[in-house]
């Protein structure tokens, strides 16, 4: 299998060429983006050219540009999701949590914004090389406060894990 990763892969003009070729040689093939391209999710989706798509969502969609610095075009973000959800590719979605930058109640309304998702993955923030050294200090939940809300966002989400 090959993964595609980023920065940003739809980004890329020559990345539905790079998938065909991919695909062409026979191996199967995993995209992690962001959602802000989903144009372009959905001509990837469609061409049959991904296997396992992964959308990072790094915060309530309304909170989006406190995270990011900038202004996030939400909408995108949610036909991406909608996209994702109603195909018939395998895909999680994941949030790596900073726990001073999203409350368990963040979580919450990213697991309602995503509700019916076959998977959703806590990831537990791990400071190493960041571009922002203020960030190395910082800290995850604990494996314990992790589990509870898994339990709990299973409402929401057919799969809640941790890594």
């Amino acid at each position: 299998a090959v993964s595609i990763t980023g920065g940003e892969p739809t980004q890329h003009s020559d990345l539905i060429e790079l998938m065909k070729k991919i695909k062409n040689m026979g191996f199967l093939v995993k995209l992690d983006s962001n959602g802000s391209r989903p144009e372009v999710l959905k001509k990837i989706i469609s061409k049959k050219l991904v296997d396992y798509l992964a959308m990072d969502i790094k915060a309530p969609l309304e909170d989006y540009h406190k995270i990011m610095g900038w202004r996030v075009p939400v909408e995108k973000l949610k036909r991406s999701i909608d996209l994702i959800i109603n195909s018939d590719i395998d895909y999680e979605f994941r949030t790596t949590i900073v726990k001073s930058l999203t409350s368990k109640n963040d979580l919450r309304e990213i697991a309602k914004k995503i509700k019916g998702a076959k998977k959703y993955f806590l990831q537990k923030f791990i400071p190493t090389k960041l571009n922002d050294p203020g960030l190395m200090e910082e800290t995850s939940y604990s494996e314990e406060e992790l589990k509870k809300l898994a339990l709990e966002l299973v409402a929401y989400v057919k799969h809640c894990d941790i890594r």
